[in-house]
């Protein structure tokens, strides 16, 4: 059951971060740009390679957590991401900046909502990596377990 839900939350994660991904990709980084600008965060000079790269860094990120593949690592960066966004988020609405949250591309107002699922999303987020790590580890003991028991690998 516990790999159930860490497939399921890995998938969802996945699926939320290619999804974010390509709603920047298919629209002029400039866009996207000027959403980031709207937090009041980043230099001008860095507006553009976050605006291009992020949504690469997105897709990367999601793609490996759908397809599982170096889970410890994509987990950790998703959730390490994740935090920064949701604390850019907050500290702009605790502020009352009215703009768009650039989540999903442009058209969504940072709100209430978007601080919920994004705080929901986090939660997912940190359990994945948290149960990723724990099953590596369980992982590891019950291969040095196997190998004490026998050692010469003879059935």
């Amino acid at each position: 059951m516990r790999r159930a839900w860490l497939i399921a939350g890995r998938l969802l994660l996945g699926g939320v971060f290619v999804y974010a991904a390509l709603t920047k990709l298919t629209q002029h980084w400039t866009l996207f740009a000027f959403s980031i600008n709207s937090y009041g965060l980043l230099p001008e000079w860095a507006l553009k390679p976050v605006a291009v790269g992020l949504p690469w860094l997105e897709l990367l990120l999601g793609l490996l957590l759908v397809v599982g593949v170096g889970l410890r690592y994509a987990a950790a960066a998703a959730s390490a991401l994740l935090l920064v966004f949701f604390g850019v988020m907050v500290r702009a609405y605790l502020q009352g900046l009215e703009i768009d949250c650039g989540c999903f591309g442009l058209g969504e107002p940072l709100s209430a909502k978007t601080l919920v699922r994004d705080g929901a999303l986090l939660g997912v987020s940190l359990a994945v990596t948290i149960a990723v790590f724990f099953s590596e580890a369980r992982r590891k003991r019950q291969l040095e377990t196997n190998s004490l028991a026998n050692p010469q690998g003879t059935g």
